[in-house]
């Protein structure tokens, strides 16, 4: 049974007469541990109908190739995975306001997925407009859902961490899948074939401009692999090395979350089942639920999360007062983009993002500063920052995108000593990065050895 706190009714219609129900897969792009695609089947087998999952392949904003062909590497193993549990699998090219309304011609329901960004939340009423059937929303990429742990929005980690300690026996669990009582329908009629990936971008048109990962393949089986050899390998030493950029401490996660490929409840069970130290899996199962939820929770009641705009009075006010402060060095978007800053650690990071579609936390959190630093006015920083991270991060166009941008302008933080060009916001600096940890060894994997005669 899925948890009620999940179940939000878009309607208060009963069942329409159908022949299917339809889970349209959007959020949850994976077909274990999808509370959504549960509800779906439970409902199925309630009504003695079959279920089939749909999926609109549309513009994403800011998205290109490399986000493209990562999400539909993983799209071609969920509908392998999908078939094997009988259900059909429909993907078609077009906006969802047109794409699920067609799938849901005869359906007596549609369950979707929560989406917590703007345009998820638009597309998600655009669709309830175009249905002639009930319509429910499963929330299915947090452990505990947003709104139950939190009426509001959070101030920092520390306020929201409480709250959501309080709920995690009762969400931190999982059980049996249902199984599916009835074959799906074929409605793969003129669904996209995923056989190439590579073929279906050229195919849809895509932005070019980024070339896919020379690092991380999409898909749950990529996914599994990498957890399991993290869970083998790092995890016990993950409360201390996960923060240092110089070592491979962390799990790679975070871009097989952004498309809901892999579960956050599948991780952190697997992670809390292991022998890893408790002060480990604490360290890990804190960024996984309370850090990645305090993003969720930012986005969800502040629908202008990706504006400089929203954010906090105080940190707007400080950088306001010293956005005429001298900068040491000013440099171009087309300059940050192509890492040609004096930095080597910033070029380094840069690269990092460019080559892999990720950046190491800890180099992103100085990135973000530098930025700031570096740049004629705060609010040309917070756009060059998001526009960055959004067009090489695979896990960009994100909540944790959006507020890790965020947060090195202040946001889920406190006013620090006062300095020039930041204010309050708090400092990062290249001498910190060498105290304490083996930069030169993250810049030369990065930049090649050449690079070592700049330190």
């Amino acid at each position: 049974m899925i948890h009620a706190a999940r179940i939000h009714r878009m309607d208060n219609r009963p069942p329409a007469r159908g022949k299917h129900i339809l889970y349209w897969m959007q959020q949850a792009q994976r077909a274990e541990f999808n509370p959504a695609l549960e509800y779906a089947v439970e409902q199925a087998n309630a009504l003695r109908l079959p279920v089939v999952a749909g999926f609109a392949l549309t513009s994403f904003p800011e998205a290109n190739r490399r986000h493209y062909q990562f999400m539909l590497e993983g799209l071609r193993e969920t509908q392998k995975r999908l078939a094997a549990r009988g259900i059909g699998f429909c993907i078609r090219p077009g906006p969802p306001e047109e794409v699920i309304p067609a799938l849901a011609k005869n359906a007596a329901l549609v369950v979707g997925d929560v989406g917590y960004l703007r345009v998820q939340r638009q597309w998600r009423e655009a669709v309830a407009k175009h249905l002639a059937c009930p319509f429910v929303l499963v929330e299915t990429d947090a452990i505990v859902p947003v709104a139950e742990a939190s009426d509001h929005a959070e101030f920092a980690a520390r306020t929201l961490r409480p709250k959501i300690h309080r709920k995690l026996a009762e969400f931190l669990k999982s059980g049996k899948p249902p199984a599916v009582a009835r074959p799906s329908l074929d409605l793969a009629k003129r669904s996209l074939s995923l056989d190439d990936p590579a073929a279906a971008c050229r195919a849809l048109g895509v932005d070019e401009s980024v070339p896919p990962s020379d690092r991380l393949a999409g898909g749950l089986a990529a996914a599994n692999k990498l957890l399991d050899r993290f869970i083998a390998r790092r995890l016990a030493d993950y409360a201390t090395d996960a923060s240092d950029p110089s070592l491979d401490g962390c799990s790679h996660m975070s871009p097989y979350l952004h498309f809901g490929q892999i579960s956050p409840l599948d991780i952190a069970l697997r992670v809390h089942a292991s022998d890893a130290p408790r002060a480990a899996t604490d360290a890990f199962l804190e960024q996984l639920i309370v850090r990645r939820e305090l993003s969720l929770n930012a986005c969800w009641f502040n629908p202008a999360y990706d504006r400089y705009d929203a954010l906090p009075a105080w940190s707007r006010k400080t950088l306001d007062r010293h956005r005429k402060d001298k900068r040491e060095f000013i440099y171009s978007r087309a300059q940050w983009e192509a890492g040609a800053t004096h930095d080597p650690c910033w070029n380094a990071a840069q690269a990092e993002m460019v080559r892999s579609g990720q950046m190491h936390n800890y180099m992103r959190m100085y990135w973000g500063k530098k930025i700031l630093e570096w740049s004629r006015t705060p609010e040309e920083a917070f756009e060059t920052a998001l526009h960055l991270n959004n067009k090489y991060e695979l896990d960009g166009r994100d909540p944790n995108g959006f507020t890790g941008v965020a947060w090195c302008f202040g946001l889920h933080d406190r006013p620090w000593t006062e300095r020039a060009v930041f204010g309050n916001i708090r400092y990062m600096n290249a001498n910190g990065l060498r105290r304490k940890f083996d930069i030169e060894a993250y810049v030369e994997r990065w930049l090649g050895p050449q690079t070592m005669s700049l330190f």
